[in-house]
Formats: C-alpha cells, structure tokens, sequence
C-alpha cells in the first residue's frame, strides 16, 4: 500500500475563518488499503454544521489516489492525484453556473502535527485557482503552532 497518505491519519482539530472549528478522524481500514476520513464541522459563523465522510485508495496501475467524498448535503464528489512538490493536490472536472470548472483539495504545510488544507476553484482550466475554503488541522492534544 501506497503510504503517501499516511501524513493525514489521526486524530483533528481544526479551525477556518469566521470561528469556524470541526473535528476531522482519519483511519486505515480494510487491510490498510483504504484511509477513511470522517469530519465533522462543530461550528461556523452561520452556526451551521456540517458532516461528511471519504474514502480514499491508491492504485497502482495508474499511480493515483482516488478519493469519494460523501455528506449530510448530498453530495457526491470523486477526485484523483497524488503528491505533487511536497503537497497532496487531488482534483475533478465539473460544471459550475454551467460553465466548465476544475475543483482540487490541496493538503500543504505539512507538519508532523499540523497542516493545511484549501478547497479551490479554477474556471480558466486550472490555469488560476480561487481559494473557496482554508482549514487547519492540529493533531487533538498538541498545542500551539
């Protein structure tokens, strides 16, 4: 099994603009092949939460993780990639107004107990990317950064 992945297990904090703060559990199951991601937002400037749950793998044949993301809204998003100069950049094709539209998770700054994590945007076909949503993890139990 391919351990590019391995950075994001654990147990999470994690806090975003507007007050925002959730709880991210990420787990090996099935013999290590499978890393289960289960996150859950505890608060936001709408006061809002929200739930949602991936399950990622890698594959071999085509040297690629592929990621489904599943949540309490509905949605269904699949995306692919793999590490790309030190940061994990999974991305999808879509449609967005209906317009041709590419989204990436970008996982950068990787720390033994901390990192990043952006939800972009690019409607240029990826030549730009737009920065929807920050999140910072913090292991549970670790202070400062």
């Amino acid at each position: 099994m391919n351990d590019q992945f391995d950075f994001w297990l654990g147990e999470w904090e994690l806090t975003w603009e507007g007050d925002g703060r959730g709880h991210n559990s990420v787990t090996k199951l099935l013999g290590d092949k499978i890393i289960r991601e289960k996150f859950t937002s505890l608060h936001d400037a709408h006061n809002a939460t929200f739930r949602g749950m991936s399950v990622s793998t890698y594959h071999e044949a085509t040297n690629q993780w592929r990621q489904t993301w599943e949540d309490d809204q509905g949605n269904h998003l699949e995306f692919v990639g793999g590490i790309q100069n030190g940061d994990m950049i999974l991305s999808r094709q879509t449609m967005v107004e209906g317009q041709p539209a590419h989204q990436r998770m970008v996982w950068t700054n990787i720390q033994a107990d901390s990192l990043d994590w952006y939800w972009q945007l690019s409607t240029d076909a990826a030549q730009s990317w737009q920065t929807l949503w920050h999140i910072h993890y913090r292991r549970e139990g670790k202070e400062g950064d």
